[in-house]
């Protein structure tokens, strides 16, 4: 099971994230962003450092570390699979 920590800096409009992702003694880090209005919509109430967080269980779930993007806003994740937001809507019960 891969380690995810999550550090976490406010910006004007919501959040930047620095993740680091552990797992078969390599890690992968990643900058991501996410903006108030998006984490409403997404995950309305839910922490934002929670969000990050099983957004990149998510990921983990359909693809390696290495594969997940190093700089990235949160809300591209629903390009790549659609059922992204369904799917952290029904994590977060929003």
């Amino acid at each position: 099971m891969a380690e995810i920590s999550v550090e976490s800096s406010e910006t004007a409009d919501g959040w930047r994230f620095d993740v680091r992702v552990a797992d078969g003694g390599s890690e992968s880090r990643h900058e991501v962003t996410l903006s108030r209005s998006d984490r409403d919509r997404i995950a309305r109430g839910a922490a934002p450092d929670e969000l990050v967080r099983e957004s990149f269980t998510f990921l983990l779930e359909r693809e390696p570390k290495e594969s997940i993007l190093r700089s990235f806003d949160l809300t591209v994740i629903a390009r790549y699979f659609p059922e992204y937001e369904r799917a952290m809507a029904e994590r977060f019960g929003s």
